[in-house]
């Protein structure tokens, strides 16, 4: 469907959290299955049908997480067309309508931004980083304060050979074949990837838990790319703990990752998803203006400097 004559079509980026504990991932669940199983999409697009656009609004989803991944921060594209005579929303009034009209409580969008019309929030992304929070010495699932659980891995280990991850970490810097750490069921056509960074840093301590539980200990892993394979995040924190906990040599992270096998005994374990959060989706100077200067819009979690 064409723009209806003298209606205004407005692009906006947006950028959004939520806890994924209650959904089948991020993408929307569409037909027969949405009766068992909903996605964050859904509910974005039922708050954006408050917005009275034109033609109903489709968010395009700039980075896919699983059933019960979280986002501090992911990003998504879409097009509000209004009425003849009526002019775009500002991406003030947008974001606090959509807020307005949101029904989930583990959904918030944080800011947005007109962009071009040819932009694309997907393709455009030039960075994405995933923190994966782990926690050691929780002997029983019990012994986690109920506010952390379905937000961190619990290790029954009371300790991780930190230096020893790391060394790990840096066998997977740079650009591979990332074949070995691809679950089946990808949709890219390359398992070519360049992973910028790979940390692994003390937690300085969660506020959830109480001084008496100082046997915890939480620990942080990040890792940058532009873009991830389906799970890639998730299998290499996988390998790097067992790298933590001794039943791995870090040279041998760099035999796994020149092995392009993803069915090997240590490659083939996933973290579970309640650990893993998108912490953040950058995107490069961009042709728009504010205020008459260049922007880079990002993510508001992002706190690094343009």
């Amino acid at each position: 469907m064409g723009p209806a004559a003298g209606s205004v079509t407005a692009r906006y980026l947006v950028y959004f959290q939520y806890l994924g504990t209650d959904f089948n991932g991020v993408a929307a669940v569409r037909g027969s299955q949405r009766a068992v199983a909903v996605g964050v999409q859904n509910y974005l697009e039922e708050a954006a049908k408050r917005l009275n656009s034109v033609v109903p609004v489709k968010f395009t989803i700039s980075s896919r997480t699983d059933a019960g991944v979280h986002a501090l921060c992911n990003a998504a594209h879409l097009d509000v067309q209004r009425r003849s005579g009526q002019p775009p929303f500002s991406p003030e009034v947008l974001a606090e309508a959509l807020n307005a009209h949101l029904r989930h409580p583990a959904i918030r969008i944080l800011q947005a931004f007109r962009v071009p019309s040819d932009f694309h929030a997907r393709h455009a992304a030039t960075s994405r980083t995933y923190l994966y929070r782990l926690v050691t010495g929780c002997h029983r699932p019990d012994q986690l304060s109920v506010f952390e659980r379905n937000r961190c891995w619990p290790l029954r280990a009371g300790c991780l050979d930190v230096g020893a991850m790391r060394e790990a970490a840096q066998h997977l810097l740079g650009t591979h074949d990332f074949s070995a750490f691809q679950s089946a069921g990808s949709p890219a056509t390359s398992s070519v990837r360049t992973l910028r960074r790979a940390s692994v840093s003390p937690d300085p301590g969660s506020p959830f838990v109480l001084p008496q539980e100082n046997r915890l200990r939480f620990w942080n892993l990040e890792f940058e790319s532009q873009s991830f394979l389906y799970r890639q995040v998730r299998r290499m924190t996988a390998v790097l703990v067992a790298v933590g906990l001794g039943a791995l040599m870090p040279a041998q992270v760099k035999v796994i990752l020149e092995s392009r096998d993803p069915l090997g005994r240590h490659q083939a374990r996933v973290a579970p998803a309640h650990g893993l959060f998108l912490k953040s989706v950058l995107y490069g100077r961009l042709g728009f203006t504010t205020r008459k200067a260049q922007i880079t819009p990002r993510c508001p979690a992002d706190v690094r400097a343009p």
